[in-house]
């Protein structure tokens, strides 16, 4: 281990900054956000840094001089001259004073890593100047994975020291207690924002109450394609004990949970209902109810003809913790990876969704007002219906030209993409099978379909 990480506090300490160019602004930029007062040296300055000094900070129009060097904390080079960095190093060790010189490791008695900021959270990265880009990659992936509100969950734990340390009175009971709190449902109210509930919780954990307290996640996996499931969704699928799920999740989404996890499928097929609602409904009470870390699974965003809203109200009644993870409705995902935006300056002005499914062959959604030629339609669950469909846009007064897809196992390897109008679509879909969930987008963005379209796999196709 070439260098050993440290963390400088310099709030209010000066950094004799060397150079004012674009790089010399990085660095001030990190400087500042760690509250440290700025003595800038160099014959010129860019806007950016300009930008950046307040009245705290000191400029010196000039070349660099031994004497900067005087009541400083920090160095920082970085400049064109390798003379100077040079010069520099070696006062700075005659002192004893840290420097970094950019790209000079060599000259280096510190070097700034890619840092992860989650205040008082500080992730630093380092390839010992070796990798700066592969430093910065991890920093990406870290910065992925790591909620934006860790910060919020340190500074929380921080204000429970005192309370900790009079209730538990062996440093081991402590550190088990924290080892707990943070992995616990007080963390994940912290996450959310719920520092009342946190509180709760975390007073529970501290007076030693036995009782597990159970919430449910109600998440939208998104349209099938894994990558497009988003950061929220992942981690508390992998904290999740048991997992509920419909036909609409994909397998590859499925397997991202814990090995562990119970996995409950609770799917309905067209006409096919495995598991009547109001029994999902109680699942989910009685499993949170139990004290497990439930996860709810739906295909596309569970707000949008997902019925999420009535799973969550027996939950609501009953005093049980939920929460709602959005995820990417089927139209979008659809829409984007067949090629035709929803809405578009030259051909549509506004979307509407509507549900296109028939109940006693009696449509369940008048389409009346669905006229307008500069509206794109979505409809869901319309397959089945698709003559039904179509007949009530011609008489809402759709013109038989207009563009219609149908866009089956979108966003999948699988995917289908159906191309035809109003007056041959229902001749053109007889002549496939439709047994994957299928979306159908009716408007004239369709006809950007084959300019846009940019998905291609080796099973995908596309009929016209």
């Amino acid at each position: 281990m070439e260098y050993l990480p440290l963390a400088f506090k310099v709030e209010a300490s000066t950094v004799l900054l060397v150079g004012a160019g674009p790089v010399a602004a990085r660095k001030a930029r990190l400087l500042k956000r760690a509250s440290a007062h700025l003595c800038v040296v160099a014959p010129d300055m860019c806007s950016e840094l300009k930008d950046l000094l307040t009245p705290q900070d000191s400029y010196f129009a000039r070349k660099v001089e031994e004497g900067d060097l005087e009541g400083k904390q920090l160095i920082v080079a970085a400049t064109s001259d390798h003379e100077v960095h040079v010069w520099l190093a070696r006062l700075a060790k005659e002192r004893n004073l840290p420097i970094n010189v950019v790209d000079e490791p060599e000259l280096c008695s510190f070097i700034f890593p890619a840092i992860v900021d989650r205040n008082p959270v500080i992730i630093g990265i380092s390839s010992s100047g070796q990798s700066p880009v592969l430093a910065r990659l991890l920093r990406k992936r870290l910065e992925a994975w790591l909620p934006g509100n860790y910060g919020a969950l340190a500074r929380f734990v921080g204000a429970l020291r005192d309370r900790v340390k009079a209730a538990l009175n062996t440093e081991n009971e402590r550190r088990l207690y924290y080892e707990t709190l943070v992995e616990s449902e007080a963390a994940e109210a912290v996450l959310n924002g719920n520092f009342d509930q946190a509180e709760r919780f975390a007073e529970d954990l501290l007076v030693g109450s036995d009782r597990r307290n159970g919430d449910v996640a109600l998440i939208g996996a998104g349209p099938g394609d894994p990558d497009l499931l988003t950061f929220k969704a992942l981690r508390l699928l992998q904290r999740a004990d048991v997992v509920l799920y419909d036909r609409l999740v994909s397998q590859e989404i499925l397997d991202l949970a814990r090995r562990d996890a119970q996995r409950l499928y609770v799917g309905k097929a067209r006409d096919q209902h495995a598991v009547a609602q109001d029994d999902i409904n109680r699942t989910l009470l009685e499993l949170a109810q139990h004290g497990h870390k439930v996860v709810r699974l739906k295909g596309g965003d569970p707000f949008i003809f997902g019925r999420g809203g009535e799973e969550l109200e027996l939950l609501a009644e009953h005093g049980v913790p939920f929460q709602v993870v959005p995820g990417i409705t089927s139209a979008s995902g659809a829409a984007s990876y067949a090629g035709i935006p929803l809405t578009h300056r030259d051909y549509a002005q506004s979307v509407r969704f509507v549900p296109g499914y028939l109940k006693q062959d009696t449509p369940v959604m008048s389409l009346a007002d669905c006229g307008a030629e500069d509206e794109t339609l979505v409809v869901y669950m319309g397959i089945k219906a698709l003559n039904s469909v179509v007949r009530r846009l011609l008489e809402a007064g759709r013109a038989p030209l207009t563009p219609i897809a149908l866009v089956q196992n979108a966003t999948l390897p699988a995917q289908r993409v159906l191309v035809g109008t109003l007056s041959d679509i229902a001749v053109k879909a007889q002549q496939h099978t439709w047994d994957g969930p299928t979306l159908i987008l009716v408007g004239q963005v369709i006809k950007l379909h084959q300019k846009l379209s940019w998905f291609h796999q080796p099973d995908l196709e596309v009929i016209t």
